[in-house]
Order: C-alpha cells, then sequence, then structure tokens
C-alpha cells in the first residue's frame, strides 16, 4: 500500500534543519517562537532570536573543530537553549545527538558511548540531579581537567563539555562556551551550512529502552524537515497556535510535533519538567491554545488541585481529556489515529485533524507521501493477501539511515522494508489498521486478542486512570488476559465492574479474565512514558500467585 508522490505533498520547504529554521524565520522573524518561566523570570526568544542564538551556538562550535558529521550530544529539557544547540549543531553541519534526561547513570553511560559525541551541551540542573556530578562520575579526569582539554579513555571522542547552570572542571560555564564562537566569522556558519543536503545525517535519536538497551537510531535531514512541515497540516495549525508542552524534544515524536507551532507562526510555552498544577497555571497564563500531553499526564492534570478554579477558555487545539474542562470548548479533532515509529522519524500514517473517519475511529490512517507499506507472515516474510493480519513493514522517505552500530542489511530486508514488529493490515479502502506489538498480541483460547483494543475501552471508564493489558501464560487457554489498572485518587473500581463495563464493547473472548490494580509507583515507566511490559508481565504473574 502505497501513499501519494512525494513531489505532489502540499506545504513542503527546505528539506534540512538549518534550511527548515531560515525559512521560518523568514516568514515570522519578529513574532514569538517560544517563552519559558524560570526561577521567577520569563524567557521569551522571537523567532529572530532563535536564529541569533543558534547562529551563536554553531560559531563556537564550530572553534571547537565540529565539522560535517561531527556528533554533538545535547543533554536538555524542554528549554529555548536545547532548540539553539539542535539547530546550532544544524548550522554547523553536525549531528545533533538528543540524550534523555530521565536517564540514570548507567544508562546514560550507555548514552554517551554509542553516540560517540566530541561535544556535549548539558543542563546541570534537573530536579534532583546534577549531570555534572554525573559526567564527572563517569569520567573523574573531567574534574581535573581544563576546559577544552578533555581526554577520555572511557569516551574516547569526547573533547569539549559545556553546562547552562555553570561548570566545573573541564565542564565550561555555558557563556564560555558560546564566546569561543566570537573568534569565527558569522559567514563561515553559512557557508557550512549551505554544504549540508538533505541526504546528510542530521540527528541521533534513541529509542526509548521499553524492551532493550536503548538503541541509537540516525536519520538523514530529510526525515525530520518533512516532519516539521508535515505536522502544522497534521493538526490544522494556523499563527495563532500557542503550545504547552513538558514533554521532552529529546524523543523523537515530541521533537517533531513541535512543527505544528513553528512551521505555523506559533509559540512554544515551555516547561522543563512535568508538574500538573504549574502545567495548568501556565496554560492560563500563557493564554495556551493548543497543549501536548502523554494520557497518564492528562489524568494527572484532571486531578490536579487547580483543575476546577484556572481559566482554560484559550484552548482550542485540544485533547478530549482536556476538552472536557468547563470553561474548554473547541470542536477541534485531534489527529490521534495515526502509526509511525522512531526508526521512520515518527508518523508514517495518519487522518489528518478534521478527517471523518478519524472520528468515526476507523483505523490509524493513509500511507503518508513517500511510503510503501506491505503486511507479510511474521514466519515466512510473503506478503499476505488484502485485509489478512500479519507484520507491518515500511520504508519511505522519513527512513533512517540506520541503527548505531548495525549493518543496515541486518535491520532491512532485500527490498529495503523495515519489519516493525507491530501486527496489523490494511482494509479494501487502504486504510491502516495497528493492533500493537506482535509479541503483544494475546492468544488465548485459540483467538488472537490485541491489548491495544481493550485499553481504548477501558480508557473511557470513570476513575481509570492508567490501564494497560497483557497476556500471561495460562494452562488451558494458552494465555489469560489480564488488564492492568492504576485508578484515579479516590476512586472506587473493582474486577466485577470493569469487566461489566468492558462487555459493553467487546466480544466475550476479548474481555479480560482477571483485572488487577496498582498503585502508579507500582508500574515502571520508561522516559516516554511506556510501560515495560516485560517487567508488568512478572509483576502480574508474581501478584495471580
Amino acid at each position: 500500500m502505497a501513499g501519494p508522490p512525494l513531489a505532489d505533498e502540499p506545504g513542503i520547504g527546505a528539506l534540512t534543519l538549518s534550511g527548515w529554521l531560515r525559512e521560518v524565520v523568514g516568514l515570522y522573524g519578529p513574532s514569538e517562537a517560544l517563552v519559558l518561566h524560570e526561577h521567577g523570570a520569563e524567557i521569551r526568544w522571537t523567532y529572530d532570536d532563535l536564529w541569533a542564538h543558534a547562529h551563536a551556538v554553531a560559531r563556537a562550535l564550530i572553534a571547537c573543530a565540529v565539522g560535517k558529521g561531527t556528533r554533538v550530544g545535547v543533554l536538555m529539557t524542554n528549554r529555548p537553549e536545547f532548540l539553539s544547540a539542535v539547530f546550532g549543531t544544524a548550522l554547523a553541519g553536525g549531528v545533533a545527538a538528543t540524550l534523555s534526561t530521565f536517564s540514570t547513570q548507567a544508562e546514560l553511560d550507555h548514552l554517551l558511548q554509542s553516540s560517540a559525541c566530541s561535544v556535549l551541551l548539558l543542563e546541570r540542573s534537573v530536579l534532583k540531579k546534577d549531570f555534572t556530578e554525573v559526567v564527572v562520575a563517569l569520567e573523574p579526569a573531567l574534574a581535573t581537567t581544563a576546559p577544552g582539554a578533555v581526554a577520555s579513555l572511557r569516551f574516547p571522542f569526547l573533547r569539549h563539555v559545556a553546562a547552562i547552570g555553570g561548570g566545573a572542571g573541564a565542564i565550561e560555564d555555558w557563556a564560555a562556551f558560546l564566546a569561543r564562537g566570537e573568534s569565527v566569522a558569522p559567514e563561515r556558519v553559512d557557508a557550512t551550512a549551505a554544504t549540508v543536503t538533505p541526504a546528510d545525517p542530521g540527528v541521533l535519536f534513541f529509542s526509548s529502552g521499553s524492551t532493550s538497551k536503548p538503541k541509537g537510531i540516525l536519520s538523514a535531514h530529510r526525515g525530520p524537515s518533512l516532519q516539521l512541515w508535515r505536522w502544522k497540516r497534521f493538526l490544522a495549525a494556523k499563527p495563532d497556535a500557542r503550545a504547552w508542552s513538558a514533554n521532552g524534544f529529546f524523543w523523537s515524536g515530541n521533537f517533531a510535533m513541535m512543527g505544528g507551532t513553528l512551521s505555523s507562526g506559533g509559540s512554544l510555552i515551555l516547561q522543563k519538567t512535568f508538574d500538573p498544577v504549574e502545567a495548568l497555571s501556565l496554560m492560563e497564563r500563557e493564554r495556551a491554545t493548543m497543549a501536548f500531553a502523554w494520557p497518564h499526564q492528562y489524568a494527572q492534570l484532571e486531578g490536579a488541585a487547580n483543575w476546577t478554579s484556572v481559566d482554560l477558555s484559550s484552548l482550542y487545539y485540544v485533547n478530549v481529556a482536556l476538552a472536557k474542562h468547563p470553561t474548554v470548548h473547541t470542536d477541534w479533532q485531534e489527529p490521534w489515529s495515526a502509526y509511525g515509529n522512531t526508526e521512520t522519524f515518527t508518523i508514517s500514517s495518519i487522518y489528518d485533524s478534521g478527517t471523518p473517519e478519524a472520528r468515526e475511529g476507523v483505523g490509524h490512517g493513509y500511507p503518508l507521501p513517500g511510503n510503501i507499506f506491505k503486511v507479510v507472515d511474521p514466519l515466512t516474510g510473503a506478503v499476505v493477501p488484502l485485509g489478512e493480519r500479519g507484520e507491518l513493514a515500511v520504508k519511505g522517505a522519513t527512513m533512517m539511515l540506520g541503527y548505531v552500530g548495525v549493518p543496515l542489511d541486518e535491520t532491512l530486508d532485500a527490498e529495503g522494508f523495515f519489519h516493525t514488529g507491530d501486527g496489523g493490515f490494511f482494509d479494501t479502502a487502504g486504510r491502516l489498521h495497528w493492533e500493537g506489538r506482535l509479541n503483544d498480541i494475546i492468544k488465548t483460547g485459540g483467538a488472537n486478542v490485541s491489548p491495544i483494543e481493550i485499553d481504548a475501552v477501558l480508557k473511557g471508564m470513570d476513575g481509570v486512570k492508567v490501564t494497560q493489558t497483557v497476556g500471561v501464560p495460562h494452562d488451558t487457554l494458552g494465555e489469560l488476559v489480564v488488564s492492568c489498572i492504576v485508578p484515579h485518587d479516590g476512586a472506587v473500581l473493582d474486577e466485577d465492574a470493569v469487566r461489566a463495563y468492558a462487555k459493553q464493547a467487546l466480544a466475550s473472548y476479548k474481555v479480560p479474565r482477571r483485572v488487577l490494580f496498582f498503585a502508579a509507583d507500582e508500574l515502571e515507566l520508561t522516559g516516554s512514558a511506556k510501560v515495560k511490559t516485560a517487567d508488568l508481565k512478572a509483576l502480574v504473574v508474581k501478584r495471580l500467585a
């Protein structure tokens, strides 16, 4: 199943990250691009400011010998310098390696070794973490080495480290790092950026690590640039887009969705780390029109102490969860019916906002321009007939260049398709129906059950905050369908009531045989708010025993 030709796609501009930034700055220069409230002060950048700050980072990176293809680690929350660092890296010809601020010391060790970054730009204090201390613990020589003279055997490519919030030892203060660029002529940045092509490596994002150690996924400039332009269309966004989000731009999906705001001339309302009370106050204070959150965050917003007192009447581009707020009145439709992977730099099929089929909940959209899907038998690799279920495989314009350290022929099949490990099918209208990870499909009593379908039903039940359904071994059924629920604070739920609710919408064999209730801190999440399925299954088996 193929999407339309890429050449026919509307609304697409330059296909390098520096080119994208140049175009949006040219369109919206004096308009506000972002705002951050920090330590009682406001930081507001226009698009022109964003360009100037990214240019300053690029000059500093060039002074640090960053060249075409050099990797620059960016370890920051959603703050203005994250954007200037990533786009400054693009202007300097380098590859921005975005690193999760959720990382433990061991995980950061893995990310730094995998990314092989030559420069590391970090935010020193994130909640209770001091990342300068974490980095020094990994490489003690940084504590005594002078700035710019890093020589590490553990991280042999690393030459420079700079920190927002103050440096120490070899870790340079942010202002001192930027001062390095004063000797570099601005024209050199422009000349460097002009050499970058859409096919050149542009970004290195990491998987969330829900099933194994995070994998480094290298993408050319064309992938993220296409998605930054596309999200304006997906969201039907206009210059009035003022988007709140606390979800880390170091994840590919959140980075791409940023384009819905900036490609349309709107403004990002940044929150470094998620706090529901603060988030609602920010939306009210900054007159947010758009909000992005994960499902568990929407539940926390609804349970926040100031939920009933804030005025959110400015919100328009919002999820149905926020649309329940008494002051919100909107007819906008979130383009949630979509499918994608970090390997395809997120979305590969979608319904744009306003698509009737999405309102009716029919599948997960049509293939995007330039994409081709096939559905194959997971065991033989043979393409199955239309309408039959199998493994989804995809190739197209936003496909990764490859996993770090893995030959491409070990990742793609002989036709260049990436086998996703996800199950699903296409209907006769050409719509994709995604049914979840193949290894998560529950085989019970001879039938295949999609946990995605069950959870979609249970999320609509009052009092359900988080739900994840899994299959665990069973002597006679093969697998037992078990739904794991975190209730809202104060909600009273019981197993029989949940099963009765599920029976209203699900066939009998899909109704969970057991329903278990957990406290929020019992379910370990990845940094991108995914439940670690293997850990959950082990917890379920233990609870049932």
